[in-house]
């Protein structure tokens, strides 16, 4: 088996309000390999997003660490961690997190414009991916005029515009029917393979579960191995 692209170790996370604490993560330790989809599964409140936020670099825990392609995510300072987020990850979140007033393929291209990436070169890619996620004849509409399912593609599509190496998805069927939900994981299950990356997506439908190929179940901050649904 190839190296693990990601390594989580003894990860804990307790939020405070006054004297009351919260233990979000305890001791959470797992491994996720290059063209892997992990299904993260659990209740609202489980720990899911505290814990999709500690890998993505967007909190830092209370003890533990994170590694992402050789690099200690949790010790890293501003600067690295942004760099880290920009080159090596792509986020794809419930809400979708477009901007309202660009077009499908204007968004798409965000990222690429942060790295500075050759106009021509920027085009070509943004109509791939488009093309990628079954869009490539809305490239010129705006948010509100796709339906939801269209919009989480758009947002896939940017998540891999920078050629991610994980890709890190927290509900990303919450805002939709459970017949659209089930074509983005199908579609994330696909971008795994031909992509290449390692995709982390948080959960809480069972009847997606089936298409990932691992199953982590977390409870009261508490991770563990869970059984594929008909396996």
């Amino acid at each position: 088996m190839s190296e693990p692209l990601v390594v989580v170790e003894g990860l804990r996370k307790v939020y405070r309000s006054g004297p009351k604490e919260v233990v979000a993560l305890q001791d959470v330790t797992f491994s996720a390999y290059p063209g892997e989809l992990v299904a993260i599964r659990g209740r609202s409140g489980s720990g899911k997003t505290t814990l999709l936020n500690q890998i993505g670099g967007l909190d830092r825990p209370d003890a533990g660490r994170v590694v992402v392609a050789g690099q200690d995510v949790t010790s890293l300072g501003e600067d690295a961690l942004l760099a880290l987020r920009r080159d090596m990850l792509g986020f794809v979140f419930q809400s979708f997190g477009l901007i309202p007033v660009l077009s499908a393929a204007e968004n798409v291209g965000v990222p690429m414009r942060l790295v500075r990436m050759p106009a021509d070169e920027r085009d070509k890619r943004v109509r791939m991916l488009l093309s990628l996620v079954g869009l490539e004849q809305h490239v010129n509409q705006r948010p509100y005029e796709l339906s939801g399912g269209q919009r989480q593609r758009v947002a896939i599509a940017r998540s891999l515009a920078n050629r991610p190496r994980l890709l890190i998805a927290d509900e990303p069927t919450g805002q939709l029917d459970s017949q659209t939900g089930r074509q983005i994981m199908q579609l994330l299950r696909a971008l795994v393979r031909s992509e290449g990356v390692t995709a982390l997506v948080a959960t809480h439908d069972p009847s997606l579960i089936t298409l990932a190929d691992r199953v982590l179940e977390i409870s009261d901050g508490i991770l563990h191995e869970a059984a594929l649904q008909g396996s």
